[in-house]
């Protein structure tokens, strides 16, 4: 008898394995199907998180609410080319009035169309300081005294809060799951040595040690395990997958940078090993810790 996962067909004898008959497998295969999704889920809105704020480092928004079409067109050029001569600007432009009227368009219907829509421009600095937003506003302020101007990472700044804190959440849960797993093989090994307490007797008997002994359960345990990691892991790509395909067909740039990465698909990847590892110490130190009261 050996005290990790390799037997020999006489200790199988003594211990039988069978994998598909007892509850534990599909219990972990369960825990494993949410640490998955729940690990994917995690991932995704972390790099949601990361590519808004990308995305919106650097961005200004710059609004002219005036009513007078003429007068709102020369603010809107004014505002143009005092800002793009700023050495922190990067790129400067005006909000093409045809996508703004599309954008309105699904709330105000075709006879709000008719009235006066604000001028937006957009702004992106070189580098993302304060210092420089600061500048852009007091130029912009110059040019058109009325102008609402607005860094973009401040007006999603509660977006990125929550997509921060849903991504806690998700780690919250997959720590959950590791406690919620070890407990089950934990309950599992104590089964499992209630129902061959006699034959523990008798090899005992014959000499065995607590540690041989302990590697009889820990095989078993840890190859259920195994086995309940994989079917978990399994049905859960397939659900990440059918969620992936959902995803990119709404064409949506938020969920569009809510992937995984190779770093992500990895971190899925090794997770059915490090259940399998759970698995395994928390078997050998639940029957050698039972093994010892025993006697």
């Amino acid at each position: 008898m050996t005290p990790f996962t390799s037997s020999s067909a006489a200790d199988r004898r003594l211990m039988p394995e069978g994998r598909l008959a007892g509850p534990m497998p599909w219990v972990l295969a369960i825990m494993m199907g949410l640490t998955v999704l729940a690990t994917a889920s995690g991932l995704a809105i972390s790099n949601a998180a990361k590519g808004l704020g990308n995305e919106l480092a650097g961005r200004v928004t710059i609004q002219i609410a005036e009513a007078d079409a003429a007068l709102r067109k020369a603010e809107t050029s004014a505002v143009i080319s005092a800002v793009s001569r700023l050495s922190a600007v990067e790129t400067v432009s005006a909000v093409p009035e045809a996508e703004l009227k599309a954008l309105v368009a699904p709330w105000l219907g075709d006879q709000g169309l008719e009235l006066p829509i604000p001028a937006m421009i957009e702004v992106s600095l070189k580098r993302h300081r304060p210092e420089d937003m600061d500048m852009v506003k007091r130029v912009a302020l110059g040019a058109a005294p009325d102008a609402k101007v607005q860094a973009d990472a401040t007006s999603l700044a509660p977006l990125a809060r929550l997509l921060t804190a849903l991504s806690w959440l998700a780690v919250s849960v997959v720590m959950l799951m590791a406690g919620a797993s070890a407990a089950a093989v934990v309950l599992a090994a104590r089964a499992a040595l209630n129902t061959h307490r006699s034959t523990i007797e008798v090899l005992h008997l014959l000499g065995a040690s607590d540690v041989q002994v302990a590697g009889l359960f820990q095989r078993r345990i840890a190859l259920d395990a195994l086995f309940g990691s994989i079917v978990g892991m399994v049905v859960a790509l397939a659900v990440i997958a059918l969620v992936g395909a959902r995803m990119s067909a709404l064409g949506s740039e938020l969920l569009g940078s809510a992937g995984l990465g190779w770093q992500g698909w990895l971190v899925i990847a090794v997770l059915p090993l490090a259940g399998f590892v759970l698995a395994l110490i928390a078997a050998r130190l639940t029957v050698l810790s039972a093994l010892r009261r025993m006697l």
